[in-house]
């Protein structure tokens, strides 16, 4: 699929196991191999940003989503502070009037096409700057953006899942190499086995269905996990089509809980780090309202569990990286709640007449 239309030659699966299924359990083994082959590649682009006056990060879609996890990582592993930003793709070259002399631009982008992270690129190029592509394989990535990073092959689902744990884990290993961080460096050696645990603790199609058939879906974190929440939500909208709305806790806090009713389901994302007091906080409004919270924290958190319906045990891992674990439980939710539903994850619902002619009135 590219651009929500099917491609040519693409395979479509019926029933579980859907792609999407696939991808997700691919997730331990790509993580293991992201880097492999890559070293003098990652060296390069480290030195590169590491003497840029400013680093831009952008993407569209999941890969926003990684490029706002790569702004903390960036700023805090690899001390370049104020100097890394990430914006959107499209505002960056729509309502930035410039990105500053010499920048850098960090590209993020799946499938290496699309229009804007392309001139975003030309821009900084065009501007004495450089540019580094983190890029799935197969595509030839943005024209100027060099070195490349390569993550995973393209994948078959139109709901991407491993492309986006990868481009977080690349981020990480790119932040590592910039600060010369070599402890979180080994931290990232460790994340397959920590998700490969993971992928096997839950009865997920049970937990979906549990939680199948609400009104509507709030998926709240704060930090790193900011991104979390929203690449969560973006699943649950994509796989699933249901309506989900993706939330920083204090933004949260600050007014969308008014619309919070019973019969809906809030997951709240709170790993151990300073953003833990206000994710609790959150959980607690909404367990007071009644709805139904399930939280993803530790294992021996003893705040938030008493407030949740279900938890799901986060392996312990630093805050920053996080969200290459934690997605993971909410990204197997939404596959199952899709499967209950009838919903092919697979399509982003563009093999149904109706959205499938939508979207191609305005795919560019």
């Amino acid at each position: 699929m590219v651009n929500g239309t099917l491609s040519s030659g693409q395979t479509l699966r019926s029933g579980h196991p859907y792609h999407m299924h696939d991808a997700i359990y691919a997730q331990p083994g790509a993580l293991r191999l992201l880097t492999r082959g890559q070293d003098g590649a990652l060296a390069a682009a480290a030195a590169r940003l590491a003497e840029a006056p400013h680093v831009w990060l952008a993407g569209i879609g999941s890969s926003w989503h990684a490029a706002l996890v790569g702004e903390l990582l960036f700023a805090r592993v690899g001390g370049l502070g104020p100097r890394a930003r990430a914006v959107h793709g499209f505002e960056l070259v729509h309502s930035w009037p410039d990105l500053g002399r010499g920048a850098a631009v960090v590209a993020v982008t799946h499938r290496g096409a699309n229009r804007d992270i392309a001139e975003a690129v030309a821009r900084a190029t065009a501007a004495g700057g450089s540019a580094v592509a983190v890029t799935g394989k197969g595509g030839d990535g943005p024209a100027g953006a060099e070195p490349t990073l390569r993550t995973v092959e393209q994948e078959a689902s139109g709901t991407h899942t491993v492309s986006y744990t990868t481009a977080l884990a690349m981020l990480a290993a790119l932040a590592a190499a910039i600060g010369h961080d070599d402890a979180v460096a080994r931290q990232l050696d460790g994340l397959p086995d920590l998700l490969a645990m993971l992928l096997g603790q839950e009865a997920w199609e049970d937990l979906a269905a549990r939680f199948g058939g609400r009104r509507r879906y709030w998926v709240v974190g704060a930090g790193a996990n900011t991104a979390t929440a929203l690449e969560a939500a973006l699943k649950l909208n994509e796989a699933a089509w249901i309506p989900a709305i993706g939330l920083n806790a204090e933004q949260f806090l600050h007014g969308p809980w008014a619309a919070v009713e019973p019969d809906d389901a809030v997951f709240v994302i709170a790993p151990p780090g300073p953003a833990h007091s206000r994710c609790r906080d959150a959980a607690r409004v909404a367990a007071g309202i009644g709805a139904s919270v399930v939280a993803l924290i530790a294992e021996d958190d003893r705040e938030i569990a008493p407030l949740a319906a279900e938890t799901i045990a986060l392996p312990p891992v630093p805050e920053l990286l996080s969200p290459i674990t934690a997605i993971v439980p909410l990204q197997l939710l939404s596959y199952h709640l899709a499967v209950q539903a009838g919903a092919n994850p697979d399509t982003v619902r563009a093999d149904q007449s109706g959205h499938g002619r939508a979207r191609a009135a305005v795919a560019p």
